[in-house]
């Protein structure tokens, strides 16, 4: 077993406040983007469930993208999320 694969984390809070594992993570042929799912995905990279990097790389994310929906959520709350309410927000 990798050194990476010891210290991983098992599983992190979602952002409903279940336990999330990397099998509860959204698929990765994700096309249509939901609160719920850019939650989950911000939630696991922050607890340590997955990289960045690999965040980005099994959702085709760019870098940009992922901390636009992390800086979303911080400032905003899960609302931020919202595609519809985007340009309200970012004023």
């Amino acid at each position: 077993m990798s050194e990476s694969s010891r210290l991983r984390t098992k599983y992190v809070i979602g952002p409903d406040g279940s336990p999330l594992t990397v099998a509860d993570l959204p698929p990765s042929t994700t096309k249509r983007w939901v609160i719920r799912r850019k939650a989950e995905v911000v939630a696991a990279v922050r607890g340590g469930l997955l990289s960045l990097d690999e965040a980005c790389s099994r959702y085709t994310l760019t870098v940009d993208e992922f901390l636009s929906w992390q800086l979303s959520i911080d400032q905003y709350g899960l609302a931020g999320l919202r595609t519809t309410r985007i340009q309200q927000y970012r004023l």
